[in-house]
């Protein structure tokens, strides 16, 4: 049985890529990252923005990408731009919009009144196009549980972490400790809220050592998956948060006994000496997809 859907569906690799070079967006999905992003906002030129637009609808309308998830970044609501964006992102069948420098709950609710107005205008279904929100400053990271909160059609939340850095006056450390706090405080308003969240791009192409690290930390703290913005880095990510055949096996056997124990009407119960009940399923589910993305799963219980 399948759970997996638009809101939870698998999000390891989110590939940046810009709404101005077409014949980078045509072929996205050939790399396989679980979700494209379209960048209409500092990929895109100023005076280029309207001739961006017209690119994305067309490439949205005309590339099957072969379940590739597609998101179409936006320019920040601080700008006259934004508001294009979404009918153009709309009108082409996006999946979702990345709501770019997101500091409050309106920010959300803005958007979401936009989008909800564009799909009635180009007759998509409601509620078809998600949102996610990139928090880039401090005040977005204090403000993170609300913005979590804030819309029904919102699946997740990202880490920018370029501009959060400029914001606190840091450079990027091989540690990571400039970002521990705002990485921390991201995923528990995530958590608490019920949706996912993302950490940042890693941009030195060159230090696959580094961007490997990083991707275990990422995996290690709990994050659903990586901004990423090179084809090199996807492969890396996905065998990262590829699950070993012990947890697979654990996974089977914790999602085969609720679910027989449910049909009896037993609420708890113990696998393998552990005390387990309904709120493992998520977790183990989880396992089982991403088992299954990377080619380590075939069995039917997702």
């Amino acid at each position: 049985m399948k759970r997996m859907n638009g809101k939870n569906r698998l999000r390891r690799t989110m590939r940046f890529l810009s709404a101005q070079r077409p014949a980078l967006m045509k072929d996205a999905y050939i790399y396989r990252p679980d979700s494209v992003i379209f960048d209409l906002e500092d990929a895109v030129a100023e005076n280029q923005k309207d001739a961006a637009r017209f690119s994305l609808y067309h490439t949205l309308r005309a590339v099957d990408y072969e379940g590739v998830e597609r998101i179409v970044r936006i320019n920040g609501l601080d700008t006259p731009h934004w508001q294009e964006d979404v009918r153009a992102a709309v009108a082409g069948g996006a999946d979702g919009i990345r709501i770019a420098k997101c500091e409050l709950a309106q920010d959300v609710k803005a958007v979401e009144a936009a989008v909800t107005a564009a799909e009635e205008e180009f007759s998509r279904d409601e509620g078809k196009t998600l949102l996610m929100a990139a928090i880039e400053s401090p005040k977005g990271v204090l403000g993170a549980l609300s913005i979590c909160e804030a819309s029904e059609r919102l699946f997740g939340v990202a880490l920018s972490g370029g501009d959060f850095r400029k914001c606190m006056g840091t450079a990027p450390t091989k540690s990571g400790v400039e970002m521990a706090a705002a990485r921390g405080s991201l995923l528990l308003a995530a958590r608490a809220a019920g949706v996912q969240c993302f950490d940042t791009v890693f941009t030195d192409l060159e230090d696959m050592e580094g961007f490997m690290a990083e991707v275990v930390l990422d995996r290690e703290m709990g994050f659903d998956g990586k901004s990423v913005v090179s084809p090199r880095q996807i492969r890396v990510v996905h065998e990262v948060f590829a699950p070993t055949e012990r947890e697979i096996r654990e996974a089977e056997r914790i999602v085969r006994a609720i679910r027989e124990n449910a049909e009896k009407g037993i609420g708890v119960f113990a696998v393998d000496g552990k005390m387990l009940d309904i709120a493992f399923v998520p977790g183990a589910e989880r396992v089982l997809a991403l088992a299954r993305a990377s080619g380590l799963y075939e069995g039917d219980l997702i």
